[in-house]
């Protein structure tokens, strides 16, 4: 089996073991509608069952290659607490009858947070499962789109959640949704995260088309609730604007993370940004198989693992197809592009901006990439000239305190400029200057 794509890093596969069903109605979420998918042919009321559960973990496992020491499992929705403890009671007894000597297994669940109680987190905390929850930022960013079937906020309900998985010493990192309303905010966001003991961060950019054709030159139509181009750009450089003078090596956002390894030269392993897609499937609760997350819709079933093995079907001609598009479909623009390296024109579901060269689309958060990379350009080769030293990354906190200082204290010389104790510190952080970069000179 070496031979096969996926054979060091392992193939992946979200599994959707309760469908789209969910306890909360987020405005933007973008699975609820995939009811429509099985509503009328599926009698198990869009849960997972044993049959399908221990076909997918035998045949998930069997698909990994010989190299793979480690096999990642994700469970999504949907709200995949809405099964139960007893339901992931067996996912893990099941993965340990396949799992075989010399390799472990590693679980993943996404959720909202609404559910997890202290029985929850006392199951997730003793078989080691990572939570990844969702959240916003603080209140009313959070309840701004986050909200239940009711209408009511959610956010207090996924605050507690998250200070009792603190308790229990549950494995958590945040999933925040950036969008119209919080992508506003983006330093409100960073230092709520922080502030409430997050050290591993995910920013996800909302991105809802009404058209997918338009004149180059045009601005896309999306969703009032769509993040703007221009404005993820600058949400990410306000995040990282915070997290490069403070928190390198102790706080990890995914994008940055990421965009290090492709300044390093390694190449980023988030399919957002590598060169090819259709390495990390989807599988519904019946069994479907389908060529990604995003991708849920006929066109892209491969095919029911009740009539063929997983490993068969991540390699039909048609996935490989789709993984090959990513590179292949470029636009032209995108090829002569000097950030390509960074992004690989990012995801193909957000390629709704029609260029005027050729049919093929551009993303709708390039302006905002371009943004993003321009600005932490600097910063990122400082950081790869540092891990080519064999020096930690870190150090480069020390030195951008240093400039920043210095042209803090040049600015404070100036008449009229003069910075006061109490004045809002001009580095941005939020905070009095006496309490952020005058204290640190």
């Amino acid at each position: 089996m070496n031979d096969i794509p996926w054979a060091e890093t392992g193939l992946h596969v979200i599994a959707k073991p309760i469908g789209p069903l969910c306890n909360l109605r987020c405005s933007y979420c973008f699975y609820l509608s995939k009811q429509e998918l099985y509503a009328d042919v599926d009698g198990q009321r869009w849960r997972m069952t044993p049959e399908t559960l221990e076909a997918y973990i035998e045949q998930y496992i069997a698909s990994q290659s010989d190299l793979v020491e480690e096999v990642n499992f994700a469970f999504q929705g949907g709200e995949p607490t809405l099964l139960g403890i007893e339901f992931f009671e067996e996912v893990v007894r099941l993965q340990q009858k396949y799992i075989g000597e010399g390799r472990r297994v590693l679980n993943a669940i996404q959720t909202n947070g609404v559910l997890l109680d202290d029985a929850w987190c006392e199951f997730l905390a003793e078989n080691q499962f990572l939570v990844g929850l969702s959240i916003d930022g603080p209140g009313d960013l959070h309840d701004k789109y986050r909200r239940t079937a009711s209408g009511g906020g959610t956010f207090e309900t996924v605050r507690r959640s998250a200070e009792r998985m603190q308790r229990h010493g549950v494995e958590f990192n945040t999933l925040t949704c950036v969008n119209r309303h919080n992508g506003a905010h983006p330093r409100r966001v960073y230092t709520f995260l922080k502030d409430l003991g997050v050290q591993y961060m995910q920013f996800i950019p909302i991105v809802e088309p009404l058209e997918h054709t338009h004149a180059s030159g045009d601005s896309t139509a999306v969703s009032e609730r769509s993040v703007g181009p221009a404005q993820y750009g600058d949400f990410l450089c306000g995040i990282f604007d915070l997290w490069s003078l403070e928190d390198v090596g102790r706080i990890f956002v995914r994008d940055f993370d990421e965009m290090l390894a492709a300044w390093v030269g390694v190449g980023a392993s988030l399919c957002v940004y590598s060169p090819r897609c259709g390495r990390a499937l989807a599988i519904e609760h019946n069994g479907d198989l389908y060529a990604c997350d995003h991708f849920v819709a006929p066109e892209y079933l491969l095919g029911n693992i009740h009539e063929h093995q997983i490993a068969e079907l991540a390699v039909l001609p048609q996935q490989e197809r789709f993984g090959h598009d990513k590179t292949d479909l470029l636009a032209d623009v995108c090829r002569q592009c000097k950030y390509l390296f960074a992004c690989n024109g990012g995801c193909p579901k957000d390629r709704i901006v029609q260029t005027a060269d050729d049919e093929r689309r551009l993303n709708y958060l390039c302006e905002g990439f371009k943004r993003f990379f321009a600005h932490i350009d600097p910063v990122m080769k400082e950081m790869a000239r540092l891990i080519g030293a064999g020096r930690a990354p870190s150090e480069v906190m020390r030195q951008l305190r240093q400039q920043r200082q210095e042209k803090l204290r040049q600015k404070s010389t100036e008449p009229g400029n003069r910075i006061g104790r109490n004045s809002p510190c001009p580095c941005g952080s939020g905070r009095k200057y006496k309490s952020c970069c005058l204290r640190r000179r």
